[in-house]
C-alpha cells in the first residue's frame, strides 16, 4: 500500500537515551477522510489523542491513528513495564484504482494492509535493551520487513483468532503477541480495516467503536 506520510508519529531517541515526545497533531487530515474513525470504545476512560493520518499517491487520506492512555516513547529498558499504550489505527476499504494523473496503479487495501500498519506502528516505538544506537536502523529495516511478511500471511500459524467487539458486535481480528506488545487487525461493517497495537494494556478486555466526533480530540 502506497502512502505518502508514515501511519504513526515517530518518537527518536535523543543523545543519552531520553526520549523525545511524539508532536500532537491536528485534526485537519482526519477530517478530509471520506471514511468513519474508529477508537477504543466508551469502556475505556483514558486519555485519548491524535497521531498522524497518511495519504496514498493521489493524495486522499487513506489512513490514521488515534492514541489512548500514556503516549508512547520508544521503548528502553526504563519504561517498558511502565507504558500503558493502545493505538487505533483505520485503513480504508479501498480497491485497486488508477491514480488521480492516471500514469499508475494505487494498490488496494485490505486487513493485511492494517495489520502491516499496525505491525510498523508497534516498531516505531520500540527499542530493544542494550541495542546500540547504531543499530537500530538496521534493526528496524530486518523487522519491518518481518511485519509485513507476517502481515500478508493471515492465515498463517504466527496468528491466533480473537473476538472484540466492534460497535457492540462480536467481530473476528487476526492477532499476535511478541516480546514489545501485540498486534491484531480485522474489518468493520462500515467497510473499514481497524488495526491495533499496543503494550502494557491487554487487547482481551478492549472493544472498538465508530469515532461521532473527530473534532473533539483535537
Amino acid at each position: 500500500m502506497e502512502t505518502t506520510s508514515q501511519a504513526v508519529a515517530q518518537a527518536p531517541a535523543a543523545e543519552g537515551g531520553q526520549q523525545v515526545p511524539s508532536a500532537r497533531r491536528t485534526v485537519d487530515g482526519y477530517l478530509l477522510a471520506p471514511f468513519p474513525w474508529y477508537g477504543l470504545d466508551e469502556a475505556f476512560t483514558g486519555p485519548r489523542w491524535l497521531m498522524q493520518v497518511g495519504t496514498a499517491a493521489d493524495g486522499a487520506v487513506e489512513h490514521g491513528s488515534i492514541g489512548h492512555g500514556d503516549e508512547p516513547s520508544v521503548r528502553n529498558e526504563a519504561s517498558e513495564d511502565k507504558e500503558k499504550f493502545a493505538v487505533v489505527v483505520t485503513v480504508a476499504a479501498n480497491p485497486s484504482r488508477r491514480s488521480a494523473d492516471g500514469t499508475g496503479l494505487l494498490e488496494a487495501t485490505s486487513v493485511s494492509s492494517a495489520a502491516w500498519l499496525a505491525g510498523v506502528g508497534l516498531l516505531s516505538f520500540t527499542w530493544p535493551g542494550s541495542m546500540d544506537h547504531s543499530l537500530r536502523d538496521d534493526w528496524l529495516d530486518q523487522q519491518t520487513e518481518t511485519a509485513w511478511a507476517l502481515a500478508d500471511d493471515l492465515d498463517g500459524s504466527d496468528w491466533s483468532t480473537l473476538s472484540l467487539p466492534v460497535d457492540g458486535v462480536p467481530t473476528s481480528f487476526h492477532y499476535r503477541e511478541s516480546e514489545f506488545g501485540w498486534v491484531l487487525a480485522g474489518s468493520t461493517p462500515e467497510g473499514v480495516h481497524v488495526g491495533a497495537y499496543g503494550r502494557g494494556m491487554s487487547a482481551y478486555g478492549l472493544g472498538f467503536a465508530m469515532i461521532k466526533d473527530i473534532g473533539e480530540y483535537a
